[in-house]
């Protein structure tokens, strides 16, 4: 399949956020502020009347009630949800990323040794040291306290790679 500037597909601007249930807000939180140094851009506690009930429609949960934050660094945005309503059921926080559903997000960095360094600090689980991949890039997942996986990412020069 081709897709060519005029097919409508060219105005799709890129990713706004990545949203994400978490069973304990303050200390998800606090990881991704002090880990990533994410700015808090907003905060809400929500019910089925917040809003005129868009809460409860967008999120197709009837009586939907909880707490959200909404964080930034760079253009990358994270949209943490903590639900009191209904009882959420908690992921496996080692479920593989072979399961089917989303499986990861990725986050580009520009030292990612650092990175590891930092995040390792702030509680963090990682799959692997960060491996060179075809010479242009290096990259690890890693496991948030909750269990969810991102990707570090850094491009690096073929130079660096040869070194690696």
């Amino acid at each position: 399949m081709t897709v060519s500037d005029d097919c409508g597909l060219a105005m799709v601007k890129g990713t706004s956020h990545v949203g994400i249930s978490v069973s304990d807000l303050d200390a998800t939180l606090g990881f991704y502020r002090d880990a990533f140094e994410m700015q808090t851009v907003a905060e809400i506690a929500f019910d089925e009347t917040t809003e005129n009930g868009r809460y409860e429609q967008i999120l197709g949960i009837k009586g939907a009630r909880g707490r959200a934050v909404l964080l930034r660094v760079g253009s990358m945005q994270v949209e943490l949800f903590e639900f009191s309503h209904p009882a959420p059921k908690r992921a496996d926080p080692s479920r593989p990323v072979s399961d089917n559903g989303i499986s990861h997000f990725c986050i580009e960095v520009s030292d990612i040794e650092m990175h590891c360094a930092r995040l390792q600090a702030a509680g963090a689980t990682f799959h692997c040291s960060p491996l060179v991949f075809f010479g242009r890039s290096k990259a690890t997942y890693l496991r948030d306290p909750e269990g969810n996986v991102i990707e570090l990412y850094e491009k690096i020069a073929a130079v660096e790679a040869d070194q690696g």
